[in-house]
This record gives structure tokens, sequence and C-alpha cells, in this order.
């Protein structure tokens, strides 16, 4: 691998849990919200529109930095740490 952010994420491992830790009142974030931080915050990138123009996450590859519910200026998500044992495993080359 190389030393590109992508590449480094590459070496981490994700146990992933059935319960979602990152949720979206989507009826906040699409009626109240317009900038959509979120989708450009996220050092995952895993904010993405939906063909609807609705917000969504990829919460099974979260970093678990929380960087997303700083930005979040109208309290859209709601987010806890993923339960013991899960979540991501941060490794090196």
């Amino acid at each position: 691998m190389g030393t590109t952010v992508e590449a480094k994420l590459g070496y981490n491992v994700f146990k992933i849990d059935k319960e979602r830790h990152i949720v979206i009142d989507t009826e906040i974030c699409n009626k109240i919200c317009k900038d959509k931080t979120c989708l450009y915050i996220c050092p995952a990138f895993l904010y993405k529109l939906d063909d609807q123009g609705n917000n969504t996450v990829d919460w099974e590859g979260c970093l678990e930095c929380g960087t997303c519910l700083i930005c979040c200026e109208h309290d859209a998500l709601s987010w806890e740490y993923p339960r013991g044992e899960f979540g991501i495993q941060y490794r090196s080359a």
C-alpha cells in the first residue's frame, strides 16, 4: 500500500456489529439542513445523498472520530460508540 489516506485506512480492520451506532433524523436533515456538512467533513466519506436526495450513512465503515456529530448544526445525528469488541481496530503497516 502507499502513503495516501485511503491506503492507510486500508490497514484498519472493522468488526461490524448488527446494531447501527449512527442514525440520521431524516426529517431534520432533509428539511432544515441546507449545507449537508457531513457529506464533506467525514474523513472516511461515509455520508452520501441517495437518488431522492436523502442523506445516508455507511456506518459500517465509521472511524469513530465523532467529526460528523460535532459538525451537525441541527442535531440530526444520533451517535454512539459501537458496543464493546465491535467497531474499528486501527492498524499500521
